[in-house]
C-alpha cells in the first residue's frame, strides 16, 4: 500500500520534543526526524545526572525532585535553540507529567510541538525486554505508565499511535502532520 510521503521543504523550523515511556521509540523516531529535516538533535537520556542514571539502572523510579535538573538542562537546550536564531531543534524526553511539560515550554516564544508516542503496554515490554546497552529497566515501565499524564488540548502536540507499524510509516506520518501544521500558519 503507497503512503504519502511528506514534502519537508514545506515544514518550517520548530522546536520539537519527542515524548513518552520508555522503549516507546523516541530516540528513533527523533533521529529519523532529524536525518529528514536536518535540525539540530540532543538526546534527552544523556542530559541525566549520573545519579539518576544510577538510580534507574537499580530500579529506582525517579522523583519530581531527582527529575527537576534534569528537565530544566532539557529547557535550556531548547531554549538555546530557539535564541539561536534558527528556532528549530529535536529533543527526545519522557516528559511524562504536564507540569514536566510547562518546564520544557517555560518562556519558549516560537513554534513548540510535543510529539507523543503511544504505544500499547504489551509492545513496550517486549520493546525493553529485547533492549540491549540502556539503563532502563523493564521493571519501571509501570511507575512510568502510572506517571504519565498524556497531553492535553492546550498543549500543541501531535499523537501518533505505534503498534507495529513500519518505522518509515510512522515517521512519514509525523512529518506529514508537522507539513500540515505549517501549511495552517
Amino acid at each position: 500500500m503507497n503512503h504519502p510521503i511528506a514534502d519537508v521543504s514545506l515544514i518550517k523550523p520548530c522546536l520539537l520534543v519527542i515524548m513518552g515511556v520508555s522503549g516507546c521509540g523516541k530516540s528513533k523516531l527523533a533521529k529519523g526526524l532529524q536525518q529528514q529535516l536536518n535540525w539540530p538533535f540532543q538526546e534527552g537520556d544523556s542530559l541525566h545526572s549520573a545519579q539518576n542514571i544510577q538510580k534507574m539502572s537499580e530500579g529506582t523510579p525517579l522523583t519530581d525532585e531527582d527529575r527537576l535538573p534534569w528537565l530544566e538542562k532539557c529547557h535550556d537546550w531548547l531554549k538555546e535553540r530557539e535564541v539561536s536564531g534558527d528556532g528549530c531543534g529535536i529533543l527526545t524526553c519522557s516528559a511524562l507529567k504536564k507540569s514536566y511539560r510547562d518546564i520544557l515550554r517555560k518562556d519558549i516564544r516560537g513554534s513548540f510541538y510535543f510529539i507523543y508516542i503511544d504505544v500499547p503496554q504489551d509492545i513496550l515490554l517486549q520493546r525493553l525486554q529485547k533492549r540491549k546497552g540502556h539503563f532502563m529497566p523493564a521493571s519501571l515501565l509501570s511507575s512510568q505508565l502510572e506517571t504519565l499524564d498524556t497531553p492535553d488540548a492546550d498543549e500543541n502536540f501531535i499523537k501518533i499511535t505505534v503498534r507495529n507499524d513500519p518505522f518509515e510509516e510512522v515517521l512519514q506520518k509525523v512529518l506529514l502532520q508537522l507539513q500540515h501544521i505549517s501549511l495552517k500558519s
